[in-house]
């Protein structure tokens, strides 16, 4: 793996092929599933995360979801577990395209090319991946942080 202005891309994975994308066809579908992942495996007794780190996660997971769908041949599968840190996404596509350096925000408002920027500003340890059968995986750390009492 050849890290990247922060971005780890790998020629192939030996990990297990993803899940089946299930329940997740659409960025709604993926948000709302981070959500509950968010509420029944990060937040617990005495800690819930922070709101505004919950709005960078599905920001990121938005962002990734309708790249795979628009500029990826597809989602082929979604993943989001809860860690220690945060939230580790997955986002499988059908497409063997790497995205463009995350370094720097577009200089001209064209109407896109903001998202990917904006997912290496909010994530940590981003990853892609090509699949053995085919497309890519992109995975991400979206860190959250607990709310304070009160």
């Amino acid at each position: 793996m050849e890290p990247t202005d922060g971005i780890i891309t790998a020629a192939s994975e030996t990990a297990a092929p993803p899940a089946a994308p299930g329940r997740v066809h659409s960025a709604a579908a993926a948000r709302a599933h981070t959500e509950s992942v968010v509420r029944d495996s990060w937040d617990g007794p005495g800690r819930r995360a922070r709101d505004e780190d919950v709005v960078d996660l599905l920001l990121v997971v938005s962002e990734l979801v309708t790249n795979a769908i628009r500029h990826g041949e597809g989602l082929a599968g979604f993943e989001a577990r809860a860690v220690p840190e945060g939230i580790r996404i997955e986002v499988h596509d059908h497409s063997e395209v790497l995205p463009r350096s995350g370094a720097a925000f577009p200089t001209r408002h064209h109407g896109s090319g903001y998202g990917w920027p904006l997912v290496v500003r909010l994530a940590r340890e981003v990853a892609v991946g090509l699949r053995p059968g085919g497309g890519k995986t992109i995975s991400a750390l979206v860190p959250l942080r607990a709310a304070e009492a009160g």
